[in-house]
């Protein structure tokens, strides 16, 4: 069958809005007819990276209904809702390999395992998972990245608990996702650090109890002053250089003593270049610093996330800012380039 999709035939051109050809699903896949997809930073990482063979489809976070499902896919039947994300949807260690999805794009292999900017999908069923049939199928797609990043660093990798201090840099799509997830764990304070008054305000009304704009000041100074020395957890949902190093020493200090840890700094944004960190920040005080990359087990955690929404304790509504169709995705890129997005944005493949 024949389907549209955004595809990079150079790397950092524009994206071509085109016709892909898409074979029979094997054993293990499924075709997904797509409703939605968000739009992620992480996306504009792989168009500028030339190491990535093209052609190349992107996107990673997309809601559908199953329309072919492969002899062996027992999870899925057609006419299913449900959402395409980037992590397997049960327990993995280490990076699975999956094959090339078989699609084509003028006769050439078309590179990219998940992809959810076109209009069908054809996708390792281990990577779609179903969903209730009555959940809105345009802003659920974002629960396939941003919440699953976000919330999912907050939940499965800090383990943050009640009363327990966290600093989010980035208040984004991941970065709001965060923060929410650390307002529904009862932790407190929740500091949020960005370089607009507008993006603070809208991680206060997604449960920041304190913002820090780092465009007025030190942000590190900041947190250390409003906690009294430092957070239990912070978050880096940006990736840059500077929040990279601006997180550990943004942690509480510990000192000797088996039980005597600070606190833990939890990479979550893309990183993409050497940092600096002072060594004395580990030994001495106990600090920790770990990456988060889609810490969330989709089979039980999206079940659990939707049910969040439907009680009103995770916006989603809200955190859809903006709504491009497909022909439109190469100004949805740059509006997310050039910082004009808050929350997140999304593809709408319903009009």
């Amino acid at each position: 069958m024949k389907t549209r999709a955004a595809i990079q035939v150079t790397p950092k051109d524009l994206l071509a809005v085109d016709e892909l050809e898409l074979p029979d699903p094997r054993a293990d896949q499924v075709i997904v007819k797509l409703f939605s997809s968000g739009v992620c930073h992480s996306q504009l990482h792989q168009m500028e990276n030339a190491s990535l063979p093209r052609p190349m489809v992107l996107g990673h976070e997309g809601t559908g209904i199953v329309a072919q499902v492969g002899r062996d896919v027992t999870h899925l039947k057609e006419g299913d809702h449900a959402i395409v994300t980037w992590v397997p949807r049960t327990p993995v260690r280490g990076r699975p390999m999956v094959p090339p999805s078989g699609i084509t794009y003028h006769e050439e292999p078309v590179h990219g395992n998940v992809y959810t900017w076109g209009e069908d999908a054809l996708v390792n069923a281990d990577y779609v998972v179903p969903i209730a049939s009555d959940v809105p199928m345009d802003i659920s797609c974002i629960v396939g990245c941003a919440v699953l990043t976000g919330a999912g660093a907050v939940l499965n990798t800090a383990k943050v608990r009640p009363g327990e201090s966290v600093a989010v840099y980035g208040a984004g799509g991941v970065g709001l996702c965060a923060i929410q997830m650390a307002s529904i764990l009862e932790a407190y304070p929740v500091i949020a650090v960005d370089l607009t008054d507008e993006k603070l305000q809208m991680a206060h009304e997604f449960g920041a109890t304190h913002m820090v704009n780092a465009s007025k000041g030190d942000p590190v100074e900041a947190i250390q002053e409003i906690t009294n020395g430092g957070v239990d957890y912070a978050f880096d949902a940006i990736g840059l250089k500077i929040t990279n190093e601006q997180i550990l020493p943004s942690t509480r200090g510990g000192g000797p003593g088996a039980d005597n840890h600070g606190g833990m700094a939890v990479l979550i944004g893309l990183p993409g270049w050497d940092i600096t960190i002072d060594s004395r920040l580990f030994v001495t005080h106990q600090r920790q610093y770990r990456g988060s990359l889609g810490a969330t087990y989709p089979e039980k955690d999206f079940p659990m996330y939707l049910r969040w929404y439907e009680e009103g304790k995770l916006k989603l509504d809200e955190m859809v800012t903006r709504r491009y169709r497909l022909e439109d995705i190469n100004q949805a890129c740059d509006d997310l380039q050039a910082g004009l997005i808050t929350g997140r944005a999304i593809i709408d493949y319903t009009d």
